[in-house]
């Protein structure tokens, strides 16, 4: 039991960042945004993201158990300051343009992780290619709202 211990310091790292996700949520400011006809319904966003933030954090404990304090851990540490500055910044702050550049450096951090954890621990790696997925998505629709709104 000991072993997984440590599994709950990742997941209440994960549950801070997702916190601000909840107490930024889109309401009206979102509602009135012109957004692409492939925008999915909101009701799609919290159960993708609970599935996520459980592989995150599962990547982020596999990153340490097998370098500790290296570079893995501190991409993924770096993802989840971005993964939270988000919602505050398209939510809290209204800012859809600064939102779209956390993202897209949200992504990158995504990518890097994923390409160093790949020779050290590829189920790290594997974890966290559907977060990449879902991130692309996201990106493109943080890029389309933009653009529409600009």
């Amino acid at each position: 039991m000991t072993r997984y211990a440590s599994l709950l310091v990742f997941v209440a790292l994960v549950a801070i960042a997702a916190y601000s996700g909840t107490t930024h949520l889109p309401g009206p400011f979102y509602a009135a945004l012109q957004k692409p006809a492939w925008t999915p319904p909101n009701e799609v966003f919290s159960p993708v993201w609970m599935v996520l933030y459980v592989m995150i954090a599962l990547a982020g404990w596999i990153a340490w158990r097998a370098q500790g304090f290296g570079p893995l851990l501190w991409l993924w540490l770096l993802q989840l300051g971005l993964n939270g500055a988000w919602a505050y910044l398209m939510f809290g702050e209204k800012q859809v343009f600064s939102a779209l550049v956390d993202i897209g450096v949200l992504w990158l951090v995504i990518l890097a992780f994923i390409v160093l954890a790949w020779p050290v621990r590829r189920s790290a790696a594997l974890l966290f290619v559907p977060y990449f997925l879902w991130v692309t998505f996201a990106a493109a629709l943080n890029f389309e709202i933009w653009r529409l709104n600009s």
